[in-house]
């Protein structure tokens, strides 16, 4: 073998199609755009959402609600939870980058503590939300809980 004789395999290329250059071709005439039409003009671009100039469907359909941009979502995390980790890993203090390690929260969350679960002794917890009522249970255990 020798770089004269290298050829692509066969059937890997195609040969390219020709468009608008004379009827020979098999493209010509109308360039294989059909007849006439929006589709046909140069610089045409389908928009998302148009129909042809009917109202397009996201308008005519009637529109409920917002979207509040200052909006802060938490992730909720019950005292169950919380609990069944600091048996797990044997930690009297949970705190964000603890739940962060063990997998239980994103690097970005903000995290809300809740009442939920039963809670065995005291411990100290930090998060950026809390309920009253995982405060009162914290505190009653003996524990404490940071809010950051």
């Amino acid at each position: 073998m020798e770089l004269h004789n290298l050829r692509p395999a066969k059937g890997a290329t195609h040969s390219v199609k020709r468009i608008g250059r004379g009827e020979g071709t098999g493209h010509g005439g109308t360039a294989t755009k059909g007849h006439k039409g929006d589709k046909a003009r140069s610089g045409h671009k389908n928009k998302r959402g148009y129909e042809g100039g009917q109202m397009p469907l996201q308008m005519r359909l009637p529109k409920r609600g917002f979207k509040n941009i200052n909006r802060v979502e938490y992730v909720a995390i019950n005292l169950g939870r919380i609990q069944d980790l600091a048996e797990k890993t044997n930690a009297t203090e949970i705190t964000i980058a603890h739940l962060f390690e063990n997998g239980v929260i994103s690097k970005n969350d903000r995290v809300k503590i809740l009442a939920g679960g039963e809670l065995k002794g005291a411990l100290k917890v930090s998060g950026h939300a809390c309920s009253e009522a995982a405060k009162a249970e914290l505190e009653a255990k003996g524990g404490s809980i940071t809010i950051e």
